[in-house]
């Protein structure tokens, strides 16, 4: 039976496709249209094991899920391990050949494309994270120009929609205060949908298993634990290619989220926990023992925060809720 390894280098508008057969010998090239049909029909004419690759990006998830049907194995890989692209002449064909022979030299980083169960979740998380961004955005300029003004507007009560005619009357300029008005227009649209892209996001969440047993962790409430397992995913150094064949490394996984590899939404989850924890709670106690023995009540939350994230990690790889035991090792270290 032929073997066939195949580099693709994904645009927007087209796709550079290099075919390698077993040998490594050149046996096809092609740039084909960006489409499901087009990728299918290239594909079923390669008949035999095929393996194929393409560097994560905005259309790997699409055409992951077009090209695992067809072939041996997809291979999505990391684009910041292939140094070989960086090296020598440049162009569409090329990326797509240096990445084939990369994929039958076993010389790629894999990014796990397998489990498509989270989808929902994370697209509703991106969803609700946005309108969140959207609205602290249009606070913030509604802000900016009563500042700008000498205007006091400390507080949450610029924000009401009771209040919203007596603070327009502050401004006397007619530029400053339809502005104004039309950011009240847009706060006005965006609450309410803010609400209810939460209200879907916490549901979704709610048919996950591993929903109950992170709730029940100090301090990580709906919100929280909802970005958490949309966030919390398999890293690329979870899988490798060994003899053009994917499959779970053997190296132990790093802990993430607080470290300079950190995700940035999983990092302000487990920071704002940690604040709320360092006053209440059963992390109370371990944070005040630190500050008394002289440590930087920061560096005390720091700590608190990867205590946090510790604790979380083993809740849910145990499938079991958070019960006071799991913090004395932590605490004796």
């Amino acid at each position: 039976m032929k073997t066939y390894y195949v580099g693709m280098d994904v645009h927007r508008a087209s796709i550079s496709i290099v075919v390698l057969n077993g040998a490594g010998k050149l046996v096809m090239q092609s740039v084909i249209e960006t489409g499901a049909e087009r990728v299918r029909g290239y594909l079923k004419q390669l008949r035999g094991k095929v393996y194929v690759t393409f560097e994560e990006g905005t259309q790997a998830n699409w055409l992951h899920d077009i090209v695992r049907p067809l072939v041996t194995e997809v291979v999505v890989c990391d684009p910041r391990h292939n140094k070989l692209l960086n090296s020598g002449n440049k162009n569409d064909r090329v990326d797509a050949q240096k990445l084939a022979e990369l994929l039958r030299n076993g010389a790629l980083k894999a990014v796990y494309h397998g489990d498509n169960g989270m989808r929902t979740l994370k697209e509703l998380v991106r969803n609700y994270d946005c309108l969140v961004g959207d609205t602290t955005r249009v606070m913030l300029r509604l802000k900016a120009i009563f500042r700008g003004r000498a205007i006091p507007c400390a507080g949450h009560d610029i924000y009401r929609s009771d209040r919203r005619a007596q603070w327009l009357e502050q401004l006397r300029e007619p530029g400053a205060r339809q502005r104004a008005s039309f950011l009240y227009a847009q706060l006005a649209a965006l609450k309410p949908l803010r609400h209810d892209a939460k209200l879907v996001m916490v549901k979704e969440a709610r048919r996950q298993a591993a929903y109950p047993w992170l709730m029940s962790v100090p301090q990580l409430g709906s919100v929280s634990v909802t970005q958490l397992m949309a966030v919390v995913t398999r890293t690329s150094a979870d899988h490798e290619v060994v003899n053009g064949v994917l499959r779970r490394s053997r190296r132990p996984i790093a802990t993430r989220g607080l470290n300079r590899n950190h995700n940035h939404l999983l990092k302000k989850v487990f920071k704002s926990a940690a604040t709320s924890a360092c006053h209440s709670g059963p992390f109370k106690a371990g944070y005040d023992a630190r500050v008394a023995q002289g440590m930087d009540p920061s560096l005390a939350r720091l700590t608190i925060a990867r205590q946090l994230a510790a604790i979380t990690l083993a809740v849910w790889k145990r499938g079991e809720k958070f019960n006071k035991q799991m913090m004395k090792p932590q605490i004796a270290a």
